[in-house]
């Protein structure tokens, strides 16, 4: 039996377990450093978490090698953008992620658009700077609004909008001088502001060779109708019903192909999972960011429509041999609800028992439905209930023939679980199913 190690916390890495779990060679998955509910999800069992921060490159690295470990997955950015899945490869641990070089097209948005523009890629029109009174200068002659945003990784929040001069000016100041984002926003990116809907775009790449998964709609900001500061994400839907066949082929030809040719030309051939965030605007589709690993919660829908061998494919990511693997996804809709904790981006209380108590119960859900554990823990005095322990607490996802009904489940489901201050968006997947019904009127 086959020993893994799946290197991250949220719910992204619950998905990723329960769908490695599925492969009939696996046997015990270690999650460094997991959470409560991935260690108590009989979907993922036998499953161990192993207390090692997902940064401790050293400590992953020394328990790798001290567990015979036969297959790491490694999904969150910091460690991969610090080197991770380079350490493994070295120690003879084959990894699924990227290597330092290439996770720069998510670590460094400078990059990143240089890259793009290198390239010819669609991007927003941008200003790279060093120093902060040049940047202010530049804000004040800019047409508004604008976008800031730190060079470096801040946790998916080093994003600003500004809709005024002021607003600019704040934003630039507190990045490069208030240490917003600690040293990822001593360089800023200034860019202009695209107009029209957003999409997520994950793809597997081995470098030469990649397979599309389906598109997906996030809903980044904190409140209904898009409302409030923006999050790590409070739900999102999949496939995307604005993106037809034609425009995918045209999102490939003008992006994905020439996104991972520039990589090849860079000397960083990307291998792993590629995330492309655009904007579907009225001259075309262009990029607004790329990751370096898989979206959470992108993860979740994408995973649950999976219904090809997860394991097969990452292996064959590492190989090169992606062209030949068996890359399926099923023809009906994901839908996932995120419960956050009140006060979410911002401060939030944490140690909040989430209803129900007993475990088994919460994660009981009817065929298609599953409930993915981000930022829990342990209830204390031995209790078998979780307890909040993050903003993004956990998510709710659910497959089903139509994007309604997937949509419809979600809320079912979500509305079993309950904790003090729990915030869910009422309108995830709205926007998708009244684009479709619009399209559908327009024949």
């Amino acid at each position: 039996m086959l020993s893994l190690m799946v290197v991250g916390s949220g719910g992204r890495e619950h998905a990723v377990t329960r769908k490695l779990r599925e492969n009939p060679r696996v046997g015990t998955i270690f999650v460094l450093p997991g959470n409560a509910g991935i260690e108590r999800d009989e979907a993922c069992a036998p499953v161990e978490r192993v207390g090692i921060s997902a940064t401790d490159l050293d400590g992953i690295v020394e328990f790798a090698m001290s567990r015979s470990i036969d297959f790491a997955v490694v999904t969150p950015d910091d460690p991969l953008c610090l080197g991770l899945a380079d350490r493994l490869e070295a120690i003879g641990v084959p990894a699924f992620g990227p290597t330092k070089a290439a996770a720069r097209i998510e670590g460094s948005k400078s990059f990143a658009k240089a890259l793009m523009s290198r390239a010819g890629i669609p991007t927003a029109a941008y200003r790279v700077f060093d120093e902060v009174g040049d940047a202010l200068e530049f804000v004040r002659r800019s047409s508004m609004p604008v976008w800031i945003k730190a060079d470096g990784l801040a946790l998916g929040k080093g994003v600003v909008g500004a809709s005024s001069v002021r607003d600019a000016e704040d934003a630039v100041r507190a990045a490069m001088l208030g240490g917003r984002f600690g040293e990822a926003g001593r360089r800023v990116v200034i860019e202009e502001d695209l107009r029209g809907i957003e999409a997520s775009l994950l793809l597997f790449s081995d470098g030469n060779h990649y397979r599309l998964m389906p598109a997906a709609m996030d809903h980044k900001r904190a409140f209904d109708s898009d409302e409030g500061p923006n999050t790590g994400g409070m739900g999102t839907i999949a496939p995307h019903p604005m993106i037809s066949p034609g425009l995918l082929s045209r999102i490939e030809r003008e992006i994905v192909e020439p996104t991972l040719a520039a990589m090849r030309d860079e000397g960083c051939p990307f291998k792993g999972c590629l995330f492309i965030g655009l904007m579907l605007t009225a001259d075309g589709p262009k990029v607004i960011e790329y990751n370096c690993r898989f979206g959470d919660p992108e993860a979740q829908v994408v995973l649950a429509l999976l219904e090809s061998d997860l394991l097969d494919i990452m292996a064959a990511v590492r190989n090169g041999s992606l062209d030949d693997a068996d890359v399926r996804f099923n023809t009906g809709a994901a839908c996932c609800v995120v419960a956050a904790s009140g006060g979410y981006p911002g401060e939030y209380r944490k140690g909040l028992p989430i209803f129900p108590r007993d475990f088994s119960v919460l994660t009981k859900q009817p065929e298609g439905v599953k409930i993915d554990c981000a930022g829990v823990a342990s209830g204390s005095g031995g209790s078998d209930g979780l307890i909040t322990a993050g903003g993004r607490v956990l998510g709710v996802t659910a497959v089903a023939g139509t994007l309604s009904e997937a949509v419809g489940r979600a809320y079912a489901a979500m509305g079993r679980v309950s904790f003090e201050g729990m915030r869910v968006r009422a309108d995830i997947g709205a926007r998708a199913l009244s684009l479709s019904k619009s399209e559908a009127a327009n024949g």
